[in-house]
């Protein structure tokens, strides 16, 4: 039998579902090698020794910062430490390679604005646990990504990771490497490192920040 216009319909629907199959197929072949990399990739010596170290929390994580820097050779790297239930938070903890990097210490903590998640993409998406996010250069940044004045304003980077550190669907912290007057192609060591270390970190923030009783 000859096929006429409608003979075709089937196999073009048939067609449609074999591409869009072959297409879940690939981004799911994809998304498979990024989480093999994830669990396949050992964290360098320097960090496992820190982690593995019996010292204050305080002094693990202020130690951390100045090792993470070197192993992703950033020029800054800071931790931002909150409370879930009050909304108040501080960044805690902050390491730079040279003094003309700015210092985004909080000497206290402090209430998180109402309007930071509006003026902020990055920590909006941080709230609500989404993946973390790896920004390779801030001016070209898609704006629902980033908000390039609120980072040239607060922050000067011009690229980072925004990793959080996440429990329970909740947002505890945000781990911050950065780079400064150029862009940064993050390598899958670099995803795969901040992955791996953000899990590890958990447990102890969330106890640091329970135990500051903010």
């Amino acid at each position: 039998m000859g096929l006429g216009a409608k003979g075709h319909i089937p196999l073009v629907r048939e067609a449609s579902v074999l591409q869009m199959d072959m297409l879940e197929n690939k981004f799911g072949l994809i998304y498979l090698q990024y989480l093999s990399l994830v669990m396949t990739t050992t964290l360098p010596t320097s960090l496992q020794t820190l982690l593995k170290r019996d010292l204050p929390t305080e002094d693990k994580f202020r130690a951390l910062l100045p090792t993470l820097g070197e192993v992703l050779q950033c020029d800054r790297c800071f931790l931002y430490l909150r409370n879930p239930q009050t909304h108040i938070g501080k960044v805690a903890f902050c390491w730079r390679r040279k003094p003309e990097f700015l210092d985004v210490t909080d000497p206290d903590w402090k209430l998180e604005p109402d309007s930071l998640p509006q003026e902020d993409p990055l920590f909006a998406a941080a709230l609500r646990t989404a993946p973390s996010v790896f920004v390779e250069d801030v001016e070209t940044a898609s704006p629902d990504v980033v908000n390039v004045e609120f980072e040239r304003k607060y922050l000067k980077h011009r690229a980072l990771v925004h990793a959080h550190i996440c429990t329970g669907g909740q947002l505890w912290g945000i781990l911050q490497p950065s780079v400064f007057d150029h862009p940064r192609v993050w390598t899958d060591f670099d995803r795969a490192t901040i992955q791996q270390l953000a899990e590890q970190l958990t447990p102890e923030i969330v106890a640091f920040v329970k135990a500051a009783r903010i």
